[in-house]
C-alpha cells in the first residue's frame, strides 16, 4: 500500500523530545531521592566517611588531597599515606560497605529511570493513544507503524522499554559506570562507540531516517493533525483500494 507519509517536522520532534526528557529527568531524580532514603544509601556513605576519618586520625594522615599535592609530599609521607589507605581499603567493614554502595547505586539508578519510562513512555501513551507522550500531545506528534496502522501495545513496549530505556539509556549508563570504575575500559568504549554508530546509521540510512527505538519497533513519528492513521491493516488496505479506484475513475475523464 502506498500512502503519503506526513512526518512531524524536526522542530516539533525536538520540542516534544526535550519536554519529555525534562519530565523524565525530574521524575527520575525524585524517585532516586525516595529510594535513597528508603534503602539507607546516605547512611552507608556516612558510615564509610566515618571509617575513613578514623583511619586518617589514627595514622596522622589525610586522604583528601589532589595528585599535585600528593606529589609535593616527601617520600616518607607518601608511603605513610599509601600504607594507611591500603589498610583502610582492606578493612572488611569498608569492603562490605563499598559493595553495598555499588549495589545500591545500580539498584537506585535502574529503578529511578525504569519507573518514569514505564509511566511516561508506556502508560501515558496508551492512555492518550497513538503513542503520544505528554510532549508529543502538546506539540502534535504521533507514533504509528510504518504501514500507516496505529501502534500496538506490544510495539509501544518494544519502542519504549527495549529501545529507549534499555538500548538508548541504561546500556550507555552501564558502560559509563564500568568506565568510571576502570572495569573493562576497552569493552566500555567499544560498546559506546558501537551504540553511537548504530544510532547514527539508523537516522541517516534507514527508510524513514528514524532513531534506533523506531527502527527496532517498526514505527515512525508523524504529524498528528495531517497523518491518516488506520485502526487495522484491513482498514488501510480498504482505503488503498478505494483511493486506487477513485484515481482510476478520475483518469478516465481526462
Amino acid at each position: 500500500m502506498h500512502q503519503d507519509l506526513q512526518k512531524a517536522s524536526l522542530w516539533k520532534r525536538i520540542s516534544a523530545y526535550l519536554f519529555d526528557v525534562i519530565l523524565l529527568a525530574t521524575l527520575a531524580v525524585g524517585i532516586a531521592f525516595v529510594l535513597s532514603s528508603v534503602l539507607g544509601y546516605d547512611d552507608y556513605t556516612a558510615k564509610r566517611a566515618a571509617l575513613r576519618h578514623e583511619y586518617e586520625v589514627s595514622n596522622g594522615v589525610s586522604f583528601d588531597m589532589d595528585q599535585e599535592e600528593y606529589e609535593k609530599l616527601h617520600e616518607g609521607d607518601r608511603e605513610r599515606i599509601d600504607a594507611a589507605y591500603a589498610e583502610f581499603a582492606r578493612d572488611p567493614e569498608v569492603r562490605r560497605i563499598d559493595a553495598l554502595i555499588i549495589n545500591l547505586s545500580l539498584l537506585i539508578t535502574v529503578f529511578s529511570i525504569l519507573i518514569p519510562f514505564l509511566l511516561l513512555e508506556f502508560i501515558v501513551p496508551i492512555l492518550f493513544g497513538h503513542g503520544r507522550t505528554l510532549g508529543k500531545k502538546i506539540f502534535g506528534v504521533a507514533i504509528m507503524r510504518v504501514d500507516g496502522v496505529k501502534i500496538s501495545s506490544i510495539q509501544l513496549f518494544v519502542r519504549a522499554l527495549l529501545g529507549k530505556y534499555t538500548l538508548e539509556t541504561m546500556l550507555p549508563i552501564f558502560l559509563l559506570f564500568l568506565l568510571l570504575l576502570n572495569a573493562m575500559p576497552l569493552v566500555s568504549v567499544a560498546g559506546l562507540a558501537l551504540l553511537l554508530t548504530l544510532q547514527l546509521a539508523t537516522i541517516l540510512f534507514s527508510a524513514h531516517h528514524s532513531p534506533l527505538h523506531d527502527a527496532i519497533s517498526g514505527t515512525v513519528a508523524v504529524d498528528y493533525a495531517s497523518q491518516m492513521i488506520f485502526n487495522s491493516p484491513e482498514a488501510a488496505l480498504e482505503y488503498a483500494k478505494k483511493k486506487h479506484a477513485e484515481d482510476a475513475q478520475r483518469a478516465e475523464y481526462r
